[in-house]
């Protein structure tokens, strides 16, 4: 990884660190941008069209899978592959408490009721034993979430659906390029959905989403469920949704993916730095499993005074976030599932610690450090 600066001086050490820098990254990639867009503009070709399918072609080798189809969102390859999964209305769809809204939005989308359960303590990925105690006759599918671009585990999960005869979408929303014991996010389920918000690790200039599977008719229903139900005589076979993806944004993550791989070893060599120079700083750093390619599309430390650190950070220009300050379970939007708080205690307590740091792939060594350094500062005050 191509970090910058080798030392850290006075002055570095004080210096701004954003979130995240979307600038330096397109910087990188800019003659390509460049090209994908004055292709677009020739063709002509905005909405699906020649980029889109070469973009799926590419995504799809990428992953893995014999199929890929590009939709609007996430949440939309979330809510699809779910219904071409055959999920519907009174299913229960079991998943983690701890992952953004959109996962059980989608699985509200179909009809279906989300069932959340607890996390592993050191992972922040669904816990399994959970997984298994939840399943009633009602269930029809299990959506690992593959938080902050770490796997969990999917031989354990086929293994559940198996004896369950149960259906498995992964949300690999935040783990584009991860593995875990040779499974590749996305291509280890029935389907795997994938975000291209920009900030995702293959990020798009808006919003983008895909489905990828080995399932020929999961494949053809996203593909007519995208596209206001058409079949490909573009006859209306169902009532469908508008959400197609846009050829710029295609050609843009054409341009961007074969940079996936560096970026993800960019963000890996920054997760280590980070590492090593908290190790003695009085927060917990992250916990990669045994055999994870873990690609760190979120930096997250626990800290017990975690508001105030980030307080303190943001007093001396260093952006923090916090993924996910409320248990779904907590959330209003989802009060109607008839959780209490205490129900999920080790998601709860990490919610009320967790920080996400500084995290993309042209963060410096200087940045690294000097965020690593007021990190330990402040704790230690």
């Amino acid at each position: 990884m191509a970090m910058l600066a080798q030392g850290v001086g006075s002055a570095a050490l004080r210096a701004a660190v954003p979130f995240v820098d979307l600038a330096r990254q397109h910087s990188a990639a800019e003659p390509a941008l460049s090209a994908a867009f004055e292709r677009v503009m020739d063709r002509g070709s905005f909405t699906l069209g020649e980029e889109v399918d070469a973009f799926e072609q590419e995504f799809a080798a990428y992953v893995g899978t014999r199929y890929a189809v590009g939709v609007g969102s996430g949440t939309d390859a979330l809510h699809f592959a779910l219904r071409a999964s055959g999920v519907g209305e009174g299913d229960e769809v079991i998943t983690a408490v701890n992952t953004f809204a959109a996962t059980a939005e989608a699985i509200g989308m179909c009809g279906a009721e989300p069932v959340f359960v607890d996390i592993d303590a050191e992972t922040y990925l669904m816990d399994l034993q959970a997984v298994e105690a939840a399943i009633t006759d009602r269930t029809r599918a299990i959506v690992p979430v593959h938080l902050y671009g770490q796997c969990v585990d999917m031989d354990h999960v086929r293994a559940l659906a198996r004896r369950h005869d149960l259906k498995v979408v992964e949300d690999a929303c935040q783990a584009h390029g991860a593995r875990l014991n040779g499974n590749t996010a996305g291509a280890a389920g029935d389907a795997g959905c994938f975000s291209f918000y920009p900030s995702k690790n293959l990020g798009a200039l808006g919003d983008g989403g895909m489905v990828t599977t080995d399932d020929e008719s999961i494949a053809m229903r996203v593909r007519s469920l995208r596209n206001h139900g058409e079949d490909d005589s573009r006859l209306h076979v169902e009532s469908g949704w508008c959400s197609r993806l846009h050829g710029l944004q295609a050609a843009m993550l054409r341009a961007k993916l074969p940079h996936l791989d560096d970026w993800n070893a960019r963000r890996i060599e920054a997760a280590h730095l980070y590492d090593g120079a908290l190790s003695d700083s009085g927060v917990v750093t992250p916990f990669a499993a045994r055999g994870a390619t873990h690609v760190y599309h979120l930096y997250v430390v626990r800290a017990k005074e975690r508001d105030a650190l980030r307080a303190a950070l943001g007093a001396r220009g260093i952006q923090t976030g916090i993924h996910y300050a409320v248990p779904l379970h907590l959330e209003p939007a989802f009060a109607a599932c008839g959780y209490v708080p205490g129900e999920f205690p080790v998601a709860e307590r990490a919610a009320r610690e967790i920080v996400s740091l500084p995290m993309y792939p042209y963060l410096t060594t200087d940045e690294v450090l000097s965020v690593a350094a007021q990190v330990a500062e402040v704790a230690y005050a």
